[in-house]
């Protein structure tokens, strides 16, 4: 995170660099996708890794870490 706002992950065992401006994802979405209760946020950006592949990530927060909800190619 920079600023609050994703920049970098590793998922997959790949580093993944986002490259376009990420869109927060408020409780009202996550309760759409999910059975969770409780506060909920994320994010859904497009990253690329090093090998030069994109894909769009849907992301939030748990208590303790980042939980990558759904991928799109």
């Amino acid at each position: 995170m920079v600023d609050d706002i994703p920049a970098r992950m590793v998922f997959a065992g790949q580093r993944w660099t986002v490259t376009d401006s990420p869109t927060r994802l408020r409780e009202s979405i996550w309760s759409a996708l999910s059975q969770h209760n409780g506060s909920m946020y994320g994010w859904r950006f497009q990253a690329t890794n090093t090998d030069q592949e994109s894909f769009v990530f849907d992301v939030f927060r748990t208590d303790s870490d980042w939980h990558v909800h759904r991928t799109y190619r």
